[in-house]
């Protein structure tokens, strides 16, 4: 296959880039060179979109300004980038008769947490409550998307948890709740690149949980007996390490539907996380690290 690839640069985009790369022809955009990408440029722009599907079978929109631009750009900006940019790239693949887009969102758009002393239970039937410019742009984004699919252009969204480097036991936990290996994020747009079905399909893609459904009380209030019945190792781990259980969980993402729509299933859980810190990984941030912990 042919693969356009914006965003190419960023972490997403280059564990995609890694992930294809040894199969397909993949034409990675970015304003910031890196070896993964072909051609530096805003991708923003007509022109260059539609010159470059030209002859392409799928292209995959990663690029986006995120949660940590907030505040520091302007609102119109990430309305240009994550809103009209969307908009030209569906115009471009529809030009030049790309059959499939794939699109990079974010589980943030959730934003739900304790609510009457149980933990959120997230799936893709929850309804989104975005609450920043970066969480109303991607879910405007998504319904243009929404809109324009048809028999001629399908597709498919990706609702990613966090995946980005982050203090090792807050990982840890976060893989089994909230949380997901940036390995993973990209096997699952791979798998959503030939997926049948409806011209229309969302999914989150989150860690595997241990967890049921009817764990929220425990896990909002105390979570070491959940922990403790449904993830024995993890606690024992903790406990060798003399790291502190948490003592609240907020929220699980659910992924069962990607499972069984993608055919996708995540690889990498939290003793993956473990072993990165041991070998001194650059994925996981060691205890103690003063690198600030930001939410989605």
């Amino acid at each position: 296959m042919k693969i356009v690839l914006t965003g190419s640069s960023g972490r997403v985009g280059r564990a995609i880039y890694n992930a294809l790369a040894s199969q397909h022809e993949v034409i990675g955009i970015d304003r910031s060179p890196f070896s993964t990408t072909r051609i530096v440029a805003d991708f923003a722009d007509l022109t260059l979109l539609t010159s470059v599907m030209e002859g392409a079978d799928a292209v995959i929109h990663t690029a986006a300004l995120h949660a940590p631009h907030v505040g520091i750009l302007p609102d119109s900006e990430f309305v240009r980038i994550n809103v009209e940019g969307t908009r030209l790239v569906a115009e471009a693949a529809q030009a030049t008769q790309v059959s499939r887009l794939v699109f990079t969102s974010t589980t943030a758009l959730f934003g739900r947490t304790i609510e009457n002393g149980r933990c959120a239970w997230v799936t893709d039937d929850t309804v989104p409550q975005p609450r920043s410019i970066y969480h109303h742009t991607k879910l405007a984004a998504e319904t243009l998307l929404r809109e324009v699919a048809n028999n001629h252009l399908a597709v498919r969204v990706i609702r990613m948890s966090r995946c980005f480097p982050e203090a090792a036991n807050l990982m840890a936990i976060y893989r089994i709740t909230r949380g997901v290996d940036v390995r993973d994020v990209a096997d699952a747009h791979v798998a959503a690149l030939a997926n049948q079905g409806p011209a229309y399909q969302q999914y989150i893609i989150s860690g595997t949980t241990p967890f049921k459904e009817e764990d929220r009380s425990y896990l909002a209030t105390n979570p070491v007996v959940a922990l403790e019945n449904r993830v024995p190792k993890l606690v024992t781990a903790f406990n060798e390490r003399g790291w502190a259980l948490p003592s609240s969980i907020d929220r699980v993402y659910v992924s069962t539907e990607a499972e069984t729509g993608l055919g996708w299933k995540p690889r990498y859980g939290f003793d993956e996380v473990l072993a990165q810190l041991d070998r001194s990984s650059l994925e996981v941030l060691p205890i103690g690290s003063l690198a600030a912990q930001r939410d989605e």
